[in-house]
């Protein structure tokens, strides 16, 4: 059999979609190859280890998330905060309690396999860090418009809004609710980042 670039991209939808549900551990190749109809060689063709695919899924991943923010993001038509909010509601819409698969990538991978996974780990560094960005230089534009206080520091807030967003998805779903959701969007928008007056 050749293998083509389409087996790959298959590959990896397929560990994505299984990632997001089961989790590293519980995801296996044997099952990954089972539900794409690739024979193992394939597999091994594209991927030396079930952490680099991992790896690899995550990107797929985390570039499709760097996509959303930079559509939400880069519509200046719209006020920064008003843009942070929109970008958060529809993140909660996504992958909130009521999403086809609730909970973050991010997320699921920090809490499962940093602590064993140096190549994971630095991944997920990574997308921390460039997520962080995209969300500070938001609050920078806010500070900049006079949306929020010149006193205000865009690189902590920024860690602090998304280490909030990712603290609720774990507590969302051991509540099996979203209220932990709607508890971030009301205290960060309606009284943390309430515009001044």
């Amino acid at each position: 059999m050749s293998s083509t670039p389409s087996t790959r991209d298959h590959l990896l939808a397929v560990g994505l979609e299984r990632l997001r549900s089961t989790g590293y551990t519980a995801t296996g190749v044997k099952e990954v190859l089972d539900l794409a109809n690739v024979p193992k060689g394939s597999f091994y063709h594209y991927f030396p280890s079930k952490e680099e695919f991992a790896v690899e899924v995550f990107r797929l991943y985390a570039g499709g998330e760097m996509e959303r923010a930079a559509k939400v993001f880069g519509d200046r038509k719209v006020a920064p905060l008003k843009r942070l909010r929109r970008y958060f509601e529809e993140l909660i819409s996504v992958y909130g309690q009521r999403g086809e698969i609730s909970g973050c990538l991010v997320g699921s991978l920090s809490l499962e396999v940093a602590d064993h996974s140096p190549r994971l780990r630095s991944e997920l560094q990574d997308v921390y860090k460039g997520w962080q960005q995209s969300i500070a230089d938001v609050l920078r534009e806010a500070v900049q418009q006079g949306d929020l206080a010149k006193s205000t520091r865009p690189d902590a807030l920024a860690e602090f809004l998304l280490n909030s967003y990712e603290g609720a998805l774990v507590r969302m779903k051991a509540e099996k609710s979203d209220r932990p959701l709607e508890n971030f969007l009301h205290f960060s928008f309606d009284v943390l980042l309430k515009k001044q007056s």
